[in-house]
């Protein structure tokens, strides 16, 4: 009760950058307190945890933005209510993987081994399944999971991240949907795992230039932590903004639906407004898809 008391949703909307402190201490504390409680299964028990505690912020903020559907005519100011609601989810899931990212950077191998295991495992499968035909390579996660792009032309694997995303997109509606804010945890999974992504970028390369140089100084382990965090952020902001655009949507009818609006004049303005929603989440996937193929790999 204590964490997901700390912040609503109207203060969140006028302090979003506080929700991204908040992200930080739901993810630290979730980690922690799966490594001491349940240390086997520690990768899975601390999305969980971490859901736990956002589940309530969402949720309300889920249903102010439906109360704001039914009072609201106007479809660019409706929009821009909801951007109030999307700029504190996107700095919650930042917060959330920077926190992540942090500890597997930091602690020690094996203890990240333990924390991480199924997201290793996951960015394995991953790798391993494109290799082996890197069209029809998918999974539950988003594109930016480290994964191999070397064998893959570029109008291929452009449609192999964008048809990825979608199901993502997909999936953020759905669980949002039948859940209420279910699309929390396709989120924080997703943090989890590209934080793997990030820290094994971090680690491997500060492995590298350890042994070619003698890189032992503070300032070029966060210089390399920037520039892992800076890889997989171009394009991953925008697709993260694309899933908390859906599951907003997805829960925005969910919630209309509870309060027995269907078939009303109203159920209809908010149904409409939830379909603009994932058009925006469609058009900003497919923009990320260009960054991720035609601008990530010139930079990095």
């Amino acid at each position: 009760m204590v964490l997901e008391s700390l912040v609503g949703p109207i203060a969140a909307e006028k302090r979003p950058w506080e929700l991204f402190f908040l992200g930080l201490l739901f993810a630290s504390v979730a980690m922690f307190l799966s490594l001491w409680i349940f240390r086997e299964q520690a990768s899975l028990v601390m999305v969980f945890l971490t859901v736990i505690a956002a589940v309530p912020l969402m949720y309300k903020t889920i249903k102010l933005e439906e109360f704001k559907d039914t009072k609201i005519n106007k479809e660019t100011t409706l929009l821009k209510e909801h951007a109030k609601a999307l700029s504190f989810f996107v700095a919650l899931f930042l917060g959330i993987l920077l926190a992540f990212s942090i500890w597997y950077v930091f602690l020690p191998s094996d203890v990240v081994q333990a924390t991480f295991s199924t997201q290793i495992q996951t960015i394995a499968a991953i790798n391993a399944k494109i290799a082996a035909n890197p069209v029809l390579g998918n999974a539950l996660i988003s594109s930016q999971s480290a994964i191999d792009t070397s064998s893959v032309s570029a109008s291929n694997l452009f449609m192999q991240i964008f048809s990825n995303n979608i199901k993502v997109l997909l999936f953020s509606i759905f669980f949002s949907f039948l859940f209420g804010a279910g699309a929390i945890f396709i989120l924080t999974w997703n943090a989890s795992v590209i934080s793997a992504a990030i820290g094994t970028f971090v680690r491997n390369n500060i492995s590298m230039y350890a042994n070619e140089i003698g890189l032992f100084k503070i300032g070029g382990y966060f210089h390399i932590f920037s520039l892992g965090l800076l890889k997989y952020m171009i394009h991953g902001v925008p697709e993260i903004l694309a899933y908390f655009i859906g599951g907003l949507a997805g829960g925005i009818i969910s919630v209309a639906i509870i309060k027995h609006d269907f078939g009303t004049k109203q159920f209809k303005h908010i149904l409409f407004d939830s379909l603009d929603l994932i058009v925006l989440a469609i058009v900003i996937l497919f923009i990320a898809g260009l960054l991720e193929v035609f601008v990530t790999p010139i930079l990095f």
